[in-house]
């Protein structure tokens, strides 16, 4: 989208009437994106909620991507798809607020219209209890290293597990994280969230006063995949 800071409030209309949902200077096309998705993923969750299953978000993106039932569709190399490598290896992921997505809203609608059981989907909450498990089993009583690209409720749901145990569960021998660093280019301003400088998280029992921290103010599009060249020896 040209220009797209001096867009007007009829300009944001438009764009809305050819169902093109606008983030910054990008438009994602409803029906060539999230309907499209829609379609397949209804038959998965039709599928595990009539057995009476239960998964979590990403394992059904996971079975989609196994099945190949989208490769008609791809657009790019697959060997260039993050998603397609993690499906591969069945790569743990919490997806914090995942109730908040276009297609959490697409599944709510779903069981208001009595088409769906909520409990067909695990929730938010059933993200931590598994993430809780995973820590203790990975931390090797030293903890686990916490790199964090961008910020809001994608880092602060999974970087929480530690004092939840700790302070809630009252898990003295959960170490804390053992490194923190995070990619960011929000500003650092009253009550800022994702702008929030590492310090600020040994108030909230998340980091140790010893633990490595890092912060890089930059565009974690450009930074990401350099520290990760980097350190896999590219």
């Amino acid at each position: 989208v040209p220009h797209y800071r001096q867009l007007t409030a009829g300009d944001e209309q438009a764009l809305l009437g050819r169902h093109m949902n606008r983030v910054t200077d990008t438009c994602i096309p409803e029906m060539e994106a999230m309907r499209k998705i829609e379609k397949v993923v209804l038959a998965e969750w039709v599928k595990a909620d009539r057995a009476g299953e239960s998964y979590f978000p990403h394992e059904f993106m996971y079975t989609l991507l196994n099945s190949g039932v989208m490769k008609a569709d791809y657009e790019i190399d697959t060997k260039d798809s993050w998603m397609i490598a993690a499906a591969e290896r069945n790569l743990p992921i919490v997806v914090g607020g995942w109730e908040d997505s276009t297609m959490g809203n697409i599944f709510a609608s779903y069981i208001i219209k009595n088409e769906m059981k909520a409990t067909t989907m695990k929730s938010g909450i059933e993200y931590m209890v598994w993430l809780a498990d995973w820590y203790r089993q990975n931390s090797g009583g030293k903890g686990v290293g916490f790199f964090q690209i961008g910020g809001g409720i994608a880092g602060d749901f999974p970087i929480c597990v530690v004092p939840m145990m700790y302070q809630d569960l009252e898990w003295h021998d959960v170490p804390f994280w053992s490194y923190f660093c995070q990619i960011s280019d929000s500003t650092t301003s009253y009550g800022s969230y994702s702008g929030a400088v590492p310090n600020e998280k040994i108030t909230w029992g998340k980091l140790d006063i010893n633990t490595p921290k890092y912060i890089v103010e930059s565009d974690a599009t450009i930074v990401v995949p350099l520290i990760f060249a980097y350190i896999l020896g590219w």
